[in-house]
């Protein structure tokens, strides 16, 4: 099996109803704080800030 290198597996939450809706991988190399992304909640219903979570 090949080796990701650097990538990480991260879970993203929404900021507003706290669910885990997401998840991606990320380059803890060219990113070592946790990420924001901006995705669309499906139980808020709309576009929403998603945090890193741990």
């Amino acid at each position: 099996m090949a080796s990701k290198g650097n990538r990480n597996a991260v879970t993203l939450a929404c900021v507003d109803c706290k669910q885990r809706n997401y998840q991606t991988n990320k380059n803890k190399k060219n990113d070592p704080d946790r990420i924001e992304l901006s995705k669309y909640c499906k139980f808020c219903h709309k576009h929403t800030t998603h945090k890193e979570t741990k």
